[in-house]
């Protein structure tokens, strides 16, 4: 594609993009000179010049309508169009969360299904939709656990522990609700180490956080002997219910031990993930938290829907109901889905990540060789032998069209490739991911350079990434 109309150079004194009409009132004062801002360069273009410029500008957008989007532990999925509708219809679009609850009875009706749904659908005893984002719902269930020890008059267990591979959130969440961080190492496999956390699992801790499959993208075949042992201890388990894509329909958080789990309907619930939001992280759990979860609920008495606060709840932790568009595209999900397309999610999410990890293991280092769940985690180490590295694997996949998995996450496998397909991915496009990442290794060993260089072909070549977040160019300038 050309990129002529993506160069500044378009701009020719004289040009103008937009024609219009005659006053039809009186024309205003400009105001003061001061004000003015004189020194402004605009580009001055015709309007089929301007047209073309953003309809380019346009094309260079990538996202999961246009491609795959590999990004490891983020779910980034295609998601039908309709729940999109869904959210716009105006009995739900149109409302105002101060509006008396006897006028907004059907929006009240679809949280109180949904709280159902995803109280059953993880295993647990009740849910509070209000967090806003997953994150918001990780510190909203590290809150719950400091209530429940606090009601307990167990004031000494000041600890959150955390596996070696946990996303960046948990150890944030867990500091912003007052709690030391501890860490439990994996082992070999890519487990929790029993032995590591025998250790570290004493009077002071209050939770073990545990995502569950782990960010390693792996199923710890001995959740139920940790569960045990934290629970012997005092303690209670948490998930980061993140990977929910490889469990729904078929594990239950809470058969698993977990006393609560926080979701992410924005990855595995049909609302588009990235791009600053909205998002929205529920909080489930068992009957031993309950009493904890923050207003409003929703509860249904003699027909009618209204707001509930549990008798000891940590109060409110957002302003109203959370984010309700997004409540009305989980929503529609799981009801267009039902319990056997949820199961068809996860077992393709599954056989996806699985069909990856077999066709690119003679390539790229496994770190963990076995089974893996909805992602898989390989090593850029063999290339880093030939000095190529994850980073110009993933530049180089540009050049192929193709957005790059994560990289450098996580941290404890070096020179990380985090890759997640998704259940909406086809054989056909999971192929042509697997042929460009086998052409990348070979020219890891042939041709080093074209990696170091890369990309090539797109329009804007190799950044500098420290300085390119550092000082973000966000404007246009004349000649530049």
């Amino acid at each position: 594609m050309s990129h002529h109309y993506l160069l500044p150079d378009i701009s020719q004194p004289g040009k103008v993009g937009c024609s219009l009409p005659a006053l039809d009132v009186p024309p205003a004062e400009l105001p003061p000179k001061e004000l003015l801002r004189q020194e402004l360069e605009l580009p001055e273009v015709s309007e089929v010049g301007l047209m073309r410029y953003f309809t380019a500008l346009s094309k260079l957008n990538y996202g999961v309508d246009t491609g795959i989007y590999p990004l490891g532990s983020c779910t980034m999925k295609y998601n039908p169009k309709w729940h999109e509708d869904v959210a716009r219809l105006p009995g739900f679009a149109s409302i105002h969360p101060l509006q008396p609850e006897k006028s907004v009875q059907g929006a009240l009706q679809l949280m109180f299904e949904l709280q159902e749904y995803l109280t059953e659908i993880t295993g647990m005893h009740a849910t509070s939709l209000v967090p806003l984002a997953g994150a918001h719902g990780e510190y909203t269930g590290l809150l719950l656990v400091k209530a429940y020890h606090q009601d307990r008059g167990d004031k000494a267990r000041k600890k959150i522990l955390l596996t070696d591979s946990s996303h960046g959130t948990n150890p944030a969440s867990a500091a912003m609700c007052g709690f030391e961080i501890g860490v439990v190492a994996s082992d070999s496999e890519g487990n929790v180490d029993m032995t590591s956390l025998e250790s570290a699992m004493n009077e002071e801790v209050a939770a073990l956080t545990l995502t569950m499959p782990t960010t390693l993208g792996l199923f710890d075949p001995r959740i139920l002997e940790i569960s045990r042992l934290v629970h012997e201890r005092g303690g209670l388990l948490g998930a980061d219910g993140a990977n929910l894509n490889a469990f729904l329909g078929r594990v239950k958080f809470g058969e698993l031990g977990y006393d609560y789990v926080q979701l992410n309907l924005h990855k595995t619930f049909s609302t588009p993930h990235g791009g600053g939001g909205p998002g929205s992280g529920p909080v489930c759990v068992k009957e031993n938290l309950a009493d904890f979860l923050p207003s409003p609920l929703v509860a249904k008495s003699d027909g009618k829907y209204k707001s509930v606060s549990p008798a000891k709840s940590i109060g409110r932790i957002a302003n109203f109901w959370g984010n309700f568009g997004v409540m009305c595209k989980a929503y529609a999900y799981i009801r267009s889905l039902g319990a056997e397309g949820m199961k068809e999610v996860s077992e393709d999410a599954v056989l996806n990540a699985n069909y990856l990890r077999a066709k690119l293991k003679p390539y790229y280092y496994l770190p963990y060789d076995r089974i893996c769940m909805h992602e898989v985690v390989f090593s850029g180490r063999r290339q880093k032998a030939k000095g190529v590295h994850t980073l110009d694997i993933a530049k180089r996949l540009l050049d192929y069209g193709l957005h790059p998995p994560t990289v450098y996450f996580p941290l404890i496998v070096e020179e990380a490739l985090m890759i997640e397909p998704t259940e909406t991915e086809s054989k056909g496009t999971l192929d042509a991911f697997i042929e460009a990442m086998k052409e990348i290794a070979r020219d890891a060993e042939e041709n080093p350079e074209i990696l170091h260089t890369a990309p090539h072909n797109t329009p804007v070549r190799r950044l500098d990434d420290v300085r390119a977040a550092r000082n973000p160019d966000l404007r246009w300038r004349m000649g530049r």
